[in-house]
């Protein structure tokens, strides 16, 4: 991946991080995009999940995927919609372990699935085994208008997409119309753990309010807006402790060699904007306010 210099125009960069609509969300994913890209030299964009076995950030985000794949079932499964799918690259880790899965990524950002789809054709061809490459389908679509037929899907994987989702509750319904009966839907994402009203959710989360540019969603909203809609919760993981920690320490332990390469493409404010989230992040994770969790549910 060629990352070129970016400019972030800072009051563009607080309205997208205070209205948080699409466009917005887009506009913040492709400046922020190769950032995750130099940090983590990988193209998954997950916070990952950290075991005393891991090391690296890209080892995390695929055990992030594994794990996800695992709750979904999907060596069961005939097909998959990768909700907020990103660069498509949890799908082709899912494809490549489970070979007979057909999969669609489900994209509002066109420019990240123009390069979605170069990565998914370098992966497979250099693995040479192009055949798998058309199994993953590409759809530039908004998670709020799923274009798929009435039950006609097995699983439903959003790894962490659906924090930018609103209203929620429309994307539920949209899942619960295309999967099967007893499908399996699988989210990941970060939550709160207290709803603050807006001002105080401000001082709380502090700095990491504009770099955690999406909804603040509490995690009894979400199984009460899942339950609602006739899914039957089977599990809660909350994975908080192996995700914001260990990443924090990745970045504190590494900042050295980080920082010279996000300073070459991007201005020194931001490295240290970031610096300053992570430890924001971290220590809101030890003081439980923030939450990292995964959920399984089944339609019923």
């Amino acid at each position: 991946m060629n990352v070129i210099m970016i400019f972030i125009n800072p009051i563009n960069a607080l309205l997208w991080s205070i209205r948080r609509d699409q466009r917005d969300v887009i506009n913040l994913y492709n400046v922020l995009s190769p950032l995750m890209y130099i940090t983590t030299g990988s193209t998954m964009l997950n916070f990952g999940y950290w075991s005393d076995e891991i090391r690296k950030p890209d080892e995390a985000q695929m055990n992030l995927c594994k794990i996800t794949g695992e709750m979904a079932e999907l060596d069961t499964a005939r097909n998959l919609v990768d909700v907020g799918s990103g660069l498509s690259s949890p799908a082709i880790w899912w494809k490549n372990r489970y070979n007979s899965l057909e999969l669609c990524c489900i994209n509002i950002n066109y420019n990240q699935q123009v390069l979605a789809n170069k990565i998914k054709d370098n992966f497979f061809n250099s693995k040479k085994s192009r055949r798998y490459s058309k199994d993953i389908c590409l759809i530039n679509s908004s998670s709020l208008s799923l274009p798929f037929k009435k039950e006609s899907i097995d699983r439903i994987i959003c790894l962490e997409a659906a924090q930018h989702f609103k209203p929620l509750t429309n994307f539920i319904t949209q899942t619960r119309y295309i999967l099967k009966p007893k499908g399996i839907m699988v989210i990941a994402l970060p939550v709160i753990t207290k709803l603050f009203n807006p001002v105080k959710n401000l001082l709380k989360l502090g700095i990491l309010s504009f770099s955690w540019a999406s909804e603040h969603y509490l995690l009894d909203y979400i199984s009460s807006v899942i339950i609602n809609e006739k899914f039957k919760v089977i599990d809660i993981v909350k994975i908080g402790p192996h995700v914001y920690s260990p990443l924090a320490e990745f970045y504190i332990k590494n900042r050295k060699k980080l920082k010279y390469k996000i300073c070459c493409e991007y201005h020194p404010v931001l490295e240290y904007i970031l610096y300053r989230s992570i430890l924001k992040m971290d220590k809101l994770s030890r003081d439980k306010i923030i939450e990292y969790v995964i959920i399984k549910c089944v339609k019923l």
